[in-house]
């Protein structure tokens, strides 16, 4: 027996001298942080490292790593931290576990706070859960309903577990709703005549409350200005709504004016469409084209002016003299055909025309106020449809380019030609936006005062 106790004693004192020897002269590496941790699915992993000493000297700088984390994939890793001395290595480990300990996000439809009407089953709006690892995970939800709350519930694959609650309130806070009809501003001719396009009232809990509508307010249609009409409506639980309507009363007038006719195709489809309308309109005739269409035009009302015989600039001002001469045969040919002698004229390109230049200096200085004394009155535009532009507009090009020219406040004279196919196309649709927007159309007569530009020549 006492053999074996000095036996143990000396393998113990060895043992002891051999850790101080490792303690000593061995190696030492102490992990920075824990040796063992816990991440985010795809929190990125922040390498904390270590520190390698012996005998006191700094050995950090030789420490080499093993290992890597994937955080987009859950799993343990294994970081080793190793010294090679001597040709021996030394090492330390670290795990890294990626695990999904994020709860999943549930977003409800509709509030949080859910006003529900009175004597009412609630319809529940139900909600969409979304898990960072799992993604869309709202068909696991699960609902549970209570006398004044919706509770959602829901848990992803790691058992991550979130819920959030809707509270129900059984009240009616919500306004009724008024929609009008027609635009909220409205234009009326002056003169003419006021009918209100109507309006719907809705209310969530009431259903249809319009015969509940009062309004106040009126139109004076014999006097030009702004007027308000005020739509007012409540429903059973004293919420209230109003809507304003603004009615303008304007003395905007439109005429429609027609160059370069007539030509079968294009203005005996313009008759058609003034006709259905019942819009009056001015046509500047030339020398071509049908006479039928020409007495047409003035059978049903319209102003047949006068335009051109030849519209071949070189001729017709190539003199005064050309100028009348060319005139006068136009209007020869509307007297022929209609028994009027027509005196309302346009100058071919404006009176505010340059091409003439190149045939007479000064001449539309000279025939614009000669027309005048031989009783004649000519007309210009303030606005241009862009049918004779060029190129190949369409009809809604036409159709944009004189409803959002077109103003209040003056006096609008289009100038359009009825031998173009868009030109055509596009009318049917400005007359009722001049309609719909209260201008009223008119035909040029000798009492209509002159829409002219600057004469340039």
């Amino acid at each position: 027996m006492r053999v074996v106790r000095n036996l143990c004693t000396i393998l113990c004192t060895v043992l002891a001298f051999l850790v101080i020897i490792y303690s000593i002269f061995l190696p030492r590496i102490v992990l920075k942080g824990e040796s063992s941790l816990i991440i985010n699915y795809k929190q990125k992993y922040v390498e904390k490292g270590c520190k390698a000493t012996i005998l006191g000297k700094d050995l950090t700088d030789k420490v080499k790593l093993k290992g890597k984390v994937n955080n987009n994939k859950l799993g343990d890793y294994k970081i080793e931290y190793i010294v090679s001395l001597f040709g021996i290595k030394f090492s330390q480990e670290r795990i890294v576990k990626v695990r999904d300990i994020s709860k999943p996000v549930i977003e409800l439809n509709g509030l949080e706070n859910t006003y529900v009407c009175p004597n009412t089953k609630y319809k529940d709006e139900g909600a969409k859960a979304f898990d960072n690892y799992d993604k869309d995970i709202t068909k696991k939800i699960r609902i549970e309903k209570k006398d004044d709350s919706v509770i959602y519930t829901v848990s992803d694959s790691s058992n991550n577990i979130n819920s959030v609650t809707r509270k129900l309130i059984y009240d009616d806070k919500t306004k009724p709703e008024i929609k009008l009809s027609g635009s909220e501003e409205l234009y009326v001719s002056l003169g003419g005549s006021y009918s209100d396009p109507g309006y719907i009232a809705t209310d969530n809990c009431d259903g249809d409350v319009t015969n509940k509508v009062k309004t106040s307010g009126g139109v004076d249609t014999s006097k030009q200005g702004s007027y308000e009409i005020t739509y007012f409506v409540q429903d059973s639980k004293s919420n209230k709504s109003e809507v304003k309507r603004k009615v303008i009363v304007s003395n905007g007038v439109i005429y429609l004016t027609f160059d370069d006719g007539p030509q079968m195709g294009t203005t005996n489809v313009i008759l058609d469409i003034l006709k259905e309308e019942g819009v009056k309109a001015t046509f500047f005739v030339t020398n071509k084209g049908d006479d039928s269409l020409i007495k047409r035009e003035y059978d049903e009302g319209h102003t047949v002016a006068l335009h051109t015989a030849t519209h071949d600039y070189a001729i017709l001002y190539a003199s005064d003299e050309a100028y009348f001469n060319d005139l006068y045969s136009v209007q020869n040919r509307v007297k022929r055909i209609t028994g009027i002698e027509s005196k309302i004229i346009r100058f071919p390109g404006g009176s505010s025309n340059t091409i003439s230049r190149r045939y007479s200096q000064g001449i539309m200085s000279r025939i614009t106020k000669e027309v005048l004394n031989r009783g004649f009155k000519y007309y210009d535009w303030n606005l241009s449809s862009g049918d004779a532009a060029g190129g190949t507009p369409s009809s809604s090009d036409i159709y944009n380019n004189v409803v959002n020219n077109l103003r209040h406040d003056r006096v609008n004279m289009v100038l359009m030609h009825d031998i173009k196919p868009y030109t055509r196309d596009a009318l049917r649709d400005i007359i009722r936006y001049g309609k719909q927007n209260g201008y009223r159309f008119e035909k040029i007569t000798e009492d209509t005062e002159m829409v002219t530009q600057r004469v340039n020549n």
